[in-house]
This record gives structure tokens, C-alpha cells and sequence, in this order.
């Protein structure tokens, strides 16, 4: 059974919850939101990370230490299907042994086969939308194209480095890793501000959830596959009051699986992405962040600006 097989047949069980969800009645979602920052903007929440958001985070710099927050993306990485991912390592005009030039040069290079999506995500403003409506109410029949997009591309995504707080629900809620189903709205979030002493959420910031879950790749693929704890459409509304420019977790989807009673198929995407303009990290490890009880710092990143991709994987640094 090849990798590709195994993903598959890991993923039965969301794969059945999502077409089950997809027959029932549809929420009246607005479809098209216009971005309060107008008709041409192409980054949503991110036009909040200004040069002196950027400098007020960089005075939580205290110790200097960096933060790597992606984790590994090989061809056992979990993804959602049909996503998959692999490498072939390749010496070109080197077959034999050849090389190259009076001083003998060799080198390796690399071919990536596989999806975006996979791994350390940032997904892109084009990525969700509703009812084929995307941000700004970009039609998606008008932009999104084989080729790749010609409107809300990872390559309009700006540098970034803001102030970013990682919100430990392990901590709050007693339980490693929280247990699947756990959605986070108001009331956890505004816990685990409280328990770790933080004052507030701004607009800018970077919100990062840690439930634990990543731990469970390699050792519980099929759990770690088939749900997760989560942000919840109350939270993820909550949150987009708030301004946030990203919202981040250390799980595969970001938000609670199985969905909440009487929530859509991924609506807490359509509410960030679609709605709001704000881009979804996946699969960041912020686990040693929170060891060292790390609640603010730094963020910075700066993806891959592949024209009119939906998605790039990614290794953001968080510093404090």
C-alpha cells in the first residue's frame, strides 16, 4: 500500500463527515463582503501590520531566542486528501559518475512533486470562498484560473512581522492533546488570555492556538487524520472583531472537527478567509513556546511568492 493509499484510507472518516455535512440545508451566509479597506485590496487584516505595529512588536524581543514554527513536510506528512507530497534528489549530466569542469564540479538538485496545501500552511484569500463569492467578492469563475490565480495570489501576501500570542489550551483546558471536538470561542479564548496574563488581542496581531495535536503525527496518524479541536464560528467572529491579521494551530484544519451543531462545512474558513480577509496558518508548532510560557513575541514571515498560487508552505520565526 503506497502513501498516497494509506492518506486515503486515513481520511475515510472526514471524508464521509464532510459529504454528509455538504447534503444538509446551507446557512444564508452573506456571500459578498466587501473589504473595508476597498475595492482593490488583495490582503485583508494584513494592511493592519503596519511599521509601527512591526516596531511595537519588536520591543517584546527580550532574550533574543527564535522560534522555528514549521514542522517537517516529507511524503508521510498528513494532509488532507487527495494532497500529497514527495521528492526526487537528481544530479543533472552526472549519470555515470560524469562531472563537471577542469575542477570536477558535482551538485544535487531537488524536483518537488505535490501539492501546496501540505504541511506548515498559510492559506491565501482565495483559497475558501462562498458559494464560488471570495474575498471582496471576487467571483471565482473571474480570477481563479488552471494557471493559477489572477486576484488574491500568495505573491500580493507582504512581508510580515507583527506581535503575535499563542493561546495554550492544553493549559486551559487540562487535557494533552485537547480532546478532538473542543471547539475555542469567546469564553477559552478570553481564558487563556487571563491565564497567561495577557491583556489583550489587537488589531494586527497573529493568534496562534496550542493543542497538542501535532504530537500525535507518526505516533496516531488516524486520529490526528480524522478530527481535531478548534477554533469556533463564535471565536472566529470574536476574533475578527478584533482586527487580527492571522490565525493560527498547531492542527491541519484550524477549526473544531467534527463541526459544531448547527455550523457549515468549513465556516469558520468562509468567515476568516471569505469574510473577514484573514489568512489561516496550519500545522504551526508552537509547542516550544509554550514551555517556555513565551505568550508574546515577534512573528514574522515571508512565504514563497509563487504568482497566483492559493497556498505556500511555510516555516514562520517567532522571536522573543
Amino acid at each position: 500500500m503506497n502513501n498516497y493509499t494509506k492518506r486515503r484510507n486515513g481520511w475515510l472518516g472526514i471524508g464521509a463527515l464532510v459529504v454528509f455535512l455538504s447534503t444538509t440545508p446551507a446557512h444564508s451566509q452573506q456571500s459578498c463582503v466587501p473589504s473595508k479597506f476597498g475595492d482593490k485590496d488583495q490582503i485583508g487584516n494584513l494592511n493592519y501590520a503596519t511599521p509601527a505595529k512591526t516596531l511595537a512588536a519588536s520591543k517584546l524581543v527580550t532574550s533574543g531566542k527564535a522560534y522555528r514554527l514549521g514542522i517537517e513536510t516529507n511524503s508521510k506528512t498528513p494532509a488532507y486528501p487527495p494532497r500529497s507530497f514527495s521528492l526526487t534528489v537528481v544530479q543533472p549530466g552526472q549519470v555515470g559518475g560524469n562531472v563537471i569542469g577542469p575542477t570536477k564540479t558535482s551538485y544535487n538538485d531537488d524536483i518537488i512533486m505535490g501539492w501546496v496545501g501540505i504541511g506548515s500552511q498559510i492559506d491565501g484569500l482565495g483559497h475558501v470562498g462562498i458559494d464560488n463569492v471570495y474575498y471582496n467578492c471576487n467571483k471565482g469563475v473571474e480570477f481563479a484560473q488552471a494557471g493559477g490565480l489572477t486576484k488574491l495570489g500568495i505573491e500580493n501576501v507582504p512581508a510580515i512581522a507583527t506581535r503575535a500570542i499563542v493561546l495554550d489550551m492544553v493549559g486551559l483546558l487540562g487535557t494533552d492533546p485537547v480532546k478532538e471536538g473542543t471547539p475555542f470561542n469567546r469564553a477559552e479564548i478570553e481564558g487563556a488570555m487571563k491565564r497567561q496574563g495577557v491583556a489583550s488581542i489587537d488589531k494586527g496581531d497573529v493568534v496562534l492556538f496550542y493543542t497538542g495535536w501535532t504530537k500525535l503525527i507518526g505516533k496516531d496518524d488516524k486520529r490526528y487524520n480524522t478530527a481535531e479541536p478548534g477554533l469556533g464560528v463564535e471565536g472566529a467572529k470574536y476574533l475578527a472583531a478584533l482586527g487580527v491579521a492571522m490565525i493560527g494551530a498547531d492542527t491541519w484544519g484550524i477549526e473544531v472537527i467534527p463541526f459544531e451543531k448547527n455550523a457549515g462545512v468549513f465556516e469558520v474558513h468562509q468567515i476568516l478567509l471569505a469574510m473577514n480577509g484573514i489568512h489561516i496558518l496550519e500545522n504551526i508548532n508552537t509547542e516550544e513556546m509554550v514551555k517556555d510560557k513565551a505568550w508574546e513575541s515577534l512573528f514574522t514571515l515571508g512565504p514563497a511568492r509563487i504568482t497566483g498560487a492559493v497556498q505556500a508552505i511555510i516555516n514562520p520565526i517567532a522571536i522573543k
